[in-house]
């Protein structure tokens, strides 16, 4: 009984020693990391050029008081917008910006369909130019980043100063128009409350650029002109045009520039051994 005792102690003996050896030759245990997990956030710049695509709700003037007055073809012509900005990117989904953004004079056209108190019918056929300077203060969503493509959604809210120049009305109806046939309103700007709501796919040609094509839905608020006075001078009381609710559908091609481009979180440690 104590020969095999012995012989297992003898046994263990020898395998710890080769154990110990083999310890001996293992290279030491050294630290392994995660790759590190892109924070992008910082500061960036931004420009944006784009077409937009405008409405006007109604119009309304102090002669319309005694007629019935059906406005119709109300609409402008496309025009270009161009903006610049400066953001904050404050992580992989939300980031802010403040931007201004001048809208490039867009033709407007349109008619009044006028019944008198008498039951005359006559036109007013209208032609004006419309433009902006808004500003607007946004936030954006973005909703993740597949292929180096990011779709986003946001909101934004600010001002617009909306000017009408070269508003001529017309009546090819000379003996019921008051003053004559054609009458013009003087140029007149308008300052609005603003809102916006965005929706665009980014994409990333690099950590500090980003293109990125949106629409936006865009409400300017209210515009008006100058009184209407005809072409003999006649200007019985104060009528300027009023232009309610403006409204437009943009398309825009913008880039960011970020500075700095990413950060890195600090990564989790794990050991290997």
């Amino acid at each position: 009984m104590r020969c095999v005792r012995n012989f297992v102690i003898a046994g263990a003996a020898v395998v710890l020693s080769f154990t110990a050896a083999g310890a001996a030759d293992l290279p030491p245990v050294q630290p392994m990391y995660h790759p590190p997990v892109e924070e992008f956030h910082g500061w960036y710049l931004r420009g944006d050029i784009g077409m937009t695509n405008q409405s006007v709700k109604s119009l309304n003037n102090a002669l319309y008081v005694g007629n019935t007055v059906v406005n119709t073809g109300l609409g402008f012509d496309s025009s270009p917008l161009f903006g610049v900005g400066v953001g904050y990117q404050w992580n992989n989904w939300l980031r802010f910006d403040v931007t201004g953004e001048y809208r490039g004079k867009a033709n407007f056209h349109g008619i009044d369909i006028v019944t008198t108190g008498s039951g005359t019918r006559y036109t007013d056929n209208y032609t004006a130019s419309k433009s902006e300077w808004v500003g607007l203060f946004n936030g954006y969503i973005d909703l993740g980043t597949w292929w180096n493509f990011t779709p986003f959604i946001g909101a934004g809210v600010g001002f617009a100063r909306n000017t009408i120049s070269s508003f001529v009305d017309t009546c090819p109806i000379v003996s019921v128009c008051t003053g004559g046939a054609v009458a013009t309103g003087a140029t007149a700007s308008k300052w609005n409350f603003a809102w916006a709501a965005h929706a665009g796919l980014a994409y990333h040609v690099s950590p500090a650029f980003t293109v990125e094509l949106a629409y936006r839905y865009l409400d300017l608020g209210n515009a008006q002109t100058g009184d209407l006075i005809a072409f003999d001078g006649t200007n019985n009381l104060n009528n300027p045009m009023y232009f309610n609710h403006l409204t437009s559908h943009d398309v825009k091609l913008g880039v960011r520039w970020m500075f700095g481009g990413p950060s890195y979180a600090p990564p989790p440690l794990v050991t290997k051994g």
